[in-house]
């Protein structure tokens, strides 16, 4: 796949100085918004840049034009002179429009926290899947703000069949964007169709596929690597991963899993990205159990697992069961044993010590045994076809060999047990 990135929102060649802007209105908090900015910050800082200022008002409604204020976009004006500001972000996605009005008021650029998020994913895709999921984001974002740079870009009447106005090079970006777009989204819809293909032939229920998922910075990373000795990347750093890892986890009972780490959530997740990373994410959506990774020290754990069940709602995957992992409890030990107390059956651990590992395990496989349907068979000797049969179909936890034959303990499917009903062992 022939993947071009373009390039990305903030120009990274030197640090920019940014100033945040959030509006304060009905519903929300003064806390809650100084959180939002707070996280906006460590965003920007990621994506490269520095903030030097913040600037909130309390508005009962975005202002269309500007979403705040004339007289507080004035204010922003100033603010942005003394500080001799590159760039204003704001907590708020900003229509086409109000981006317009704001950077000829302010004279500088303004985006909004969608931007930002982009920026960052498009710094840390590096396979061509991801550079692809990312590079479709971005044009979706982009295509609605395309600019007209004037009548001079127009195609003119240059001979037959070329007659009247012609098309305005607006036009000509916007059909390029488009095709581009398309381009993407049929090259994504193969890697789904291969990935389907890959799940289909390792057979659905045979070996069961476990999720990470969780808030961005939260450690899932850092605990597939305490798991399963994976070496990935992990580092303390926004959206550190994007493309999907698998690796096999032994469980305390001889079962094997398949346990999967991908990219992390937050808080006002682009659409954009949703959408554009949908088919990475069946992994969270066709996973048997997810890993609801929590951390501890975060300012309001509550408000990241939210966040987390919002975008798993959003992808389809509300429904699937989830064991909370409360990780990073050496750093708040107080608010992991609040939080296990409070979330039945969750389990404290810090995954960069170590910690609490040997009980995660355990607690994971007691919750996957709970939907396992374990048969045990009787093969005769001369039948060695149905045993490798047994190890295709299920997962075989447990042979042994008597007088008679293959004694196999295997987790099995409906399918599967309708198929070695003949060889059944009744308990």
């Amino acid at each position: 796949m022939s993947i071009h990135l373009p390039s990305t929102l903030i120009d990274r060649s030197f640090r920019e100085r940014i100033i945040l802007v959030g509006v304060l209105l009905p519903g929300s908090t003064a806390d809650g918004l100084e959180a939002s900015l707070d996280e906006l910050a460590s965003l920007v800082s990621t994506a490269g840049a520095d903030v030097v200022d913040r600037i909130i008002q309390r508005k009962d409604h975005p202002d269309p034009a500007t979403f705040l204020g004339s007289g507080k976009a004035e204010e922003l004006h100033q603010l942005c002179l003394v500080h001799d500001v590159d760039t204003v972000v704001f907590d708020h996605d900003l229509s086409p429009a109000q981006q317009r009005n704001l950077e000829k008021i302010l004279g500088r650029t303004a985006i909004d926290r969608t931007a930002v998020i982009l920026d960052i994913f498009a710094q840390n895709a590096r396979s061509p899947e991801g550079r692809a999921q990312v590079e479709l984001a971005l044009l979706r974002y982009r295509l609605p703000r395309l600019r007209g740079r004037g009548h001079g870009l127009s195609q003119q009447a240059g001979g037959i069949g070329t007659r009247g106005p012609g098309e305005t090079q607006l036009e000509v970006d916007r059909r390029r964007l488009v095709r581009r777009m398309h381009r993407l989204e049929a090259d994504l819809r193969q890697v789904d169709k291969n990935r389907a293909t890959q799940r289909a032939q390792r057979g659905r229920g045979r070996r069961r596929e476990v999720a990470l998922v969780g808030y961005t910075n939260a450690g899932k990373s850092t605990l597939l690597n305490e798991l399963t000795d994976a070496d990935v990347p992990a580092a303390d750093r926004l959206f550190e991963t994007l493309d999907p890892r698998t690796r096999q986890l032994a469980l305390p009972g001889g079962e094997t899993v398949l346990l999967t780490d991908t990219v992390g959530f937050v808080s006002k997740l682009p659409h954009e990205l949703v959408e554009a990373f949908r088919s990475t994410l069946d992994s969270v959506r066709l996973a048997d159990l997810l890993l609801h990774v929590v951390d501890a020290s975060a300012a309001d754990p509550h408000a990241q697992m939210l966040a987390v069940r919002t975008v798993l709602d959003e992808i389809g995957a509300g429904d699937v069961p989830e064991l909370v992992v409360v990780n990073k409890a050496d750093r708040a030990p107080e608010v992991a044993a609040e939080l296990v107390s409070e979330l039945a059956g969750s389990v404290a651990i810090s995954a960069a010590a170590g910690t609490g590992i040997d009980d995660l395990l355990r607690t994971l496989g007691d919750r996957l045994r709970l939907a396992d349907v374990i048969v045990t068979l009787r093969i005769p000797h001369d039948r060695g076809d149905l045993v490798a049969a047994a190890h295709r179909e299920g997962e075989v936890i447990d042979v042994r060999h008597d007088d008679d034959g293959a004694v196999l303990r295997v987790v099995l499917d409906d399918a599967g047990q309708a198929r070695f009903d003949e060889w059944k062992v009744l308990s």
